[in-house]
């Protein structure tokens, strides 16, 4: 169980310096607004490409975030049943919820996306639009982020099975593991 909660810890870090990166893109993503914005209405000039960039660093935001929103238990989830139980009712739901849900969507969309990837990337797709961006630095966080969520969802796995053979302790008020 050592070398899996090494594994764990690995995914856990990687997915928590990707969240540093999508901090900055949601940075990026409001200057060039508040940029594209004062140049349109105060210069009358606009491109479709400063619109299309922030589009690509939301999902940057979106699929680079969203392996720590799991990490740290921050994901949306129904408390109806979830918040009446109590001991270890709360890290047997949370595994169902992985096993079941979680891994076979993000590796079902991961190996779906990334032919689409593949296509754009081998054919330098282009926007349609006048002045728009390639597509495939944008198609590439699909499978990548996809795939993180699925790495996140292992090591999640880990670390509920390793609290439930008594070798980590979780708060389980948060189901962090304790400092």
């Amino acid at each position: 169980m050592s070398i899996l909660l090494k594994l764990s810890a690995l995914v856990d870090g990687l997915s928590v310096r990707l969240s540093y990166a999508a901090a900055v893109t949601v940075l990026l993503a409001a200057l060039i607004s508040a940029g594209n914005a004062f140049i349109r209405y105060g210069f009358d000039i606009s491109s479709n490409g400063w619109l299309e960039i922030q589009w690509y660093l939301f999902a940057a935001t979106v699929m680079l975030g969203a392996p720590a929103v799991l990490k740290f238990n921050e994901h949306v989830r129904v408390d109806i049943i979830y918040g009446k139980l109590r001991g270890k009712g709360p890290v047997w739901v949370d595994l169902f919820g992985l096993v079941v849900f979680l891994l076979p969507v993000m590796g079902l969309l991961a190996y779906l996306s990334w032919p689409l990837f593949m296509k754009m990337y081998l054919t330098n797709e282009m926007s349609g639009n006048a002045g728009g961006l390639i597509r495939w630095p944008a198609m590439l966080l699909l499978p990548a982020g996809f795939g993180l969520m699925f790495l996140q969802g292992v090591s999640e796995i880990i670390k509920r099975v390793a609290f439930l053979t008594g070798d980590l302790e979780l708060n389980l008020q948060y189901e962090k593991p304790v400092q």
